[in-house]
């Protein structure tokens, strides 16, 4: 059944984003610099990716103490979120670079974890940034098995507990989506409508979502394994340990920038209309945390910048820190709330706070 459409009808007439977009366009004119990425950029990606594939080329290539071992599959799994943050997600908004050729490229490093260009664009690019924090239609705040994170959805007996085990479940993302996501969602997309292709379309599509989950097991687990007689029991604590800490880090990345207290869930009324202009809808739903934070920002791709980030999807991530401030300039001028958490401990803390909220029978 096609999911109906929803549109944003701002009866205020607010010029904010008109005059904010402006005045970022000035910023960039006056400093005489491109909005793609620069030579931090190139650093970071080559950085992340020795985290990732360096560490893997070692373990599978030399004996050593367990101790060493598991550390650098725990250098993978912070290798594998900080490339999903800061590399394959401002190539797939088309920001990494004015190169076209190499934002594909790069948007392919999703395939890390056997993942899916092209559902991934259709949950993030189009359902989340067009739809932030609307029920149904924000796949991100749909209820995830025992977690909830709408205020829209029902409240189950277990939801009472699930500030105490969520993080558990957080932990399970990337090897979800490695082996399991990608098939449901594919079939999801198709009949909410979301997915628009032919039947030849979605036929070639499925058989490269096929092909690169058995090229991402075939080289990263059956190869080590079967060719290189690694011991499969460290091995699989190894590979597990490396999945739980990238699925936790990229879960709680995204949870602290939408589900947190402050943040509004609207719907839509009965002509699937919400009154209201859409950038100021991002302003009303996404929070910044720990903005002073350089390192934080450098890892995770700016996404602690995150109301830049859905304002200007199309400018890469190394200039938010800088856009920041006519941002909040300017929603002070206009008198649109600008929300944020001063550091990541306050961010968490909020999040776990609205997941007991969320949990409570009244909710």
């Amino acid at each position: 059944m096609h999911q109906a459409h929803v549109r944003f009808v701002d009866s205020a007439k607010s010029n904010f984003f008109t005059v904010l977009r402006s005045r970022v366009d000035e910023y960039f004119k006056k400093e005489n610099i491109t909005k793609y990425g620069n030579a931090t950029m190139v650093t970071k990606t080559i950085v992340l990716a020795l985290c990732y594939l360096g560490s893997f080329a070692v373990i599978i290539s030399f004996p050593m103490h367990s101790v060493l071992y598991y550390t650098l599959w725990s250098i993978m799994g912070f290798g594998l979120a900080g490339i999903g943050m800061s590399v394959m997600h401002d190539a797939n908004h088309g920001s990494y670079s004015s190169n076209h050729k190499l934002n594909v490229l790069l948007g392919y490093s999703i395939n890390l974890i056997g993942g899916s260009v092209f559902n991934w664009k259709l949950q993030h690019n189009v359902r989340h940034h067009a739809y932030t924090n609307i029920a149904n239609y924000d796949d991100d705040i749909n209820d995830k098995l025992v977690i909830r994170l709408s205020p829209h959805t029902k409240v189950k007996w277990f939801h009472r507990y699930q500030q105490y085990y969520s993080f558990v479940f957080y932990g399970m993302l990337t090897i979800y989506w490695t082996f399991m996501k990608d098939f449901y969602q594919f079939y999801e997309y198709i009949a909410k409508g979301v997915n628009k292709g032919s039947f030849a379309e979605n036929a070639m599509i499925l058989l490269r979502i096929i092909l690169a989950k058995l090229f991402y097991v075939g080289v990263f687990i059956v190869a080590p394994i079967y060719f290189l007689d690694l011991p499969i029991g460290m091995f699989v604590k190894g590979y597990l340990l490396m999945h739980f800490i990238a699925g936790f880090v990229l879960t709680i990345t995204f949870q602290l920038a939408h589900t947190v207290e402050h943040t509004t869930h609207p719907t839509p009324n009965e002509s699937g209309v919400i009154d209201n202009n859409w950038a100021i809808h991002q302003l009303n739903t996404t929070v910044d945390f720990s903005p002073t934070n350089k390192f934080l920002t450098w890892y995770m791709g700016g996404l602690n910048f995150q109301v830049e980030h859905h304002l200007f999807p199309n400018i890469c991530h190394v200039h938010y820190p800088a856009i920041a401030k006519i941002v909040e300039s300017t929603a002070k001028e206009y008198n649109v709330p600008y929300l944020q958490n001063k550091t990541l401990a306050e961010a968490v803390a909020s999040h776990f706070r609205l997941l007991r909220t969320l949990g409570m029978p009244s909710a």
